[in-house]
């Protein structure tokens, strides 16, 4: 199983999809079901989230050993700086080497609840920079992943001062790039082409959101900061209240956006599939419809 220092190298195009723990056992069952269903596509990795505060990081590291164990994938655990010390994410690092994880998606996090600004606790780390160079020195093995915003992150000042901290988190070491989600696909290439002139080279990946429900993606875009095109609102609109067809239009959107991102060269396409594969095996349907990827053997 290559680490994403090395998968990205290869030339292919790369499928890499991120879950979440659940909060029941039921969760679990349909976690591993999706996991299991997902397999079928090859995918680079399985990315497992991380609650906020840490609050599931003893899950995050069992679902990481039991998709290794399971299905033999490899896996990105999500790692954030929230109310630790340098020690704990020592701690925590080592525990995810111990339970075979081949990568670590390095973020800051974003602040505990009733906080408007990321404070760090006495020991503490104060930027996701921070930790990548942590990760780096002390455990070179694991392959680094960050994110990046097309959109700009909530709380950068100016998009020039939010594409800074991303050079100084690919200047610790980096290995590859990880969108927010966005819908627009233009946004992804301007963010692209400016990361590119400020001399940003690790491979860039799309980060997508397949739309379940249109309150869904309101509620989600309003938390991230992302926007919603105009034709695209509409058309969720026109669907009233039939769940079904507004999640058929998430569909078509998001297999256009694959589509047209595929042809701009991406080196991969990292969905978040909110722990459900039924719009992301039909997305892949469409682009792939000869192939029997994804099939259950």
């Amino acid at each position: 199983m290559l680490r994403m220092k090395n998968l990205y190298q290869r030339g292919d195009v790369v499928f890499s999809f991120e879950v979440f723990p659940p909060k029941t056992p039921q969760g679990f069952e349909s976690l591993y079901r999706t996991v299991g269903e997902l397999a079928g596509y090859k995918p680079g990795f399985i990315s497992v989230t991380y609650g906020a505060g840490g609050s599931t990081q003893s899950q995050t590291l069992e679902i990481i050993q039991q998709i290794r164990q399971r299905f033999s994938l490899a896996t990105t655990a999500h790692f954030t700086l929230v109310g630790a010390t340098v020690d704990q994410l020592v701690e925590f690092l080592e525990q995810a080497e111990g339970v075979g994880a081949e990568n670590i998606m390095a973020l800051r996090g974003d602040p505990p609840q009733g906080q408007t600004k990321f404070q760090p606790v006495p020991g503490g780390l104060s930027y996701a920079n921070e930790l990548v160079a942590l990760i780096r020195e002390r455990f070179p093995a694991f392959g680094i992943g960050v994110g990046g915003y097309p959109e700009t992150h909530q709380e950068a000042t100016s998009p020039d001062d939010d594409l800074a901290h991303l050079k100084r988190k690919v200047d610790a070491g980096a290995d590859a790039i990880f969108t927010q989600l966005f819908y627009d696909n233009a946004d992804f290439l301007r963010f692209r082409d400016r990361a590119t002139e400020v001399g940003i080279r690790p491979p860039m990946v799309p980060g997508l959101l397949p739309i379940l429900s249109l309150a869904q993606v309101k509620r989600i875009t309003a938390l991230c900061g992302s926007k919603l095109p105009t034709e695209l609102l509409r058309q969720l609109e026109s669907c009233g209240d039939d769940a079904a067809a507004q999640a058929q239009v998430g569909i078509e959107h998001c297999t256009r956006q694959c589509e047209d991102l595929l042809h701009e060269g991406v080196p991969g396409i990292h969905f978040y599939v909110l722990n459900r594969s039924d719009s992301v095996r039909q997305i892949m349907a469409n682009l792939f419809p000869a192939s029997v990827v994804g099939q259950a053997t």
